[in-house]
């Protein structure tokens, strides 16, 4: 008797395992895991810059989980978490003035900045995905010095590893949340 209530349990059990990863795997629950947030900017500025809207939102997500008001430790500001710094020299870029470092937590402005920044290290590394998701997160200067050490690169084009854990778990967050945006939506 108790080894067939036993049987019965671990059978209840497995049941609700199966459920449960099907509810998570169902689609209603995957959106809201991945939401489909600031859609209009992503892609008007995926775009004017020629980039995929699901590799924008993968970036956003990994990001700032589309926090508008996010602020990293480092100081990197909005959606597409963007330093002050840098937000300026963009915003001498794109013609936008006066700048003010407020101005990033301004989603179509963070997402415009965003979109311009990332068009920008695909242009300078070859429209290389991995090596400009890398340089956004990591620095350009890092993923120069690393492409031009024999430990890191085999031929100054490509990398054979990362040697910064965060850039390398960052580059593999955005690329699965890319794939996810698009199993999820089309644009």
């Amino acid at each position: 008797m108790m080894r067939r209530v036993f049987l019965w349990l671990i059978l209840i059990f497995f049941i609700g395992v199966i459920c449960l990863n099907w509810f998570i795997q169902s689609s209603y629950v995957q959106k809201r895991i991945y939401p489909l947030k600031y859609k209009n900017e992503v892609i008007k500025f995926s775009k004017e810059y020629k980039l995929d809207p699901h590799l924008v939102m993968g970036i956003i997500w990994v990001e700032s989980k589309f926090k508008p008001d996010a602020t990293s430790n480092r100081d990197a500001r909005g959606l597409m978490q963007i330093i002050p710094r840098t937000g300026e020299w963009i915003a001498d870029q794109v013609g936008l003035s006066p700048y003010d470092d407020g101005m990033l937590y301004d989603p179509e402005i963070n997402i415009r900045f965003g979109c311009w920044y990332f068009a920008y290290l695909l242009k300078v590394f070859n429209e290389d995905i991995e090596l400009a998701l890398a340089s956004y997160n990591g620095g350009m200067g890092n993923v120069m010095k690393w492409l031009n050490d024999n430990r890191y690169s085999e031929d100054g084009k490509h990398l054979k590893n990362i040697p910064f854990k965060e850039t390398s778990d960052y580059l593999k967050r955005v690329m699965e949340a890319q794939e996810k945006y698009k199993e999820l939506y089309e644009f």
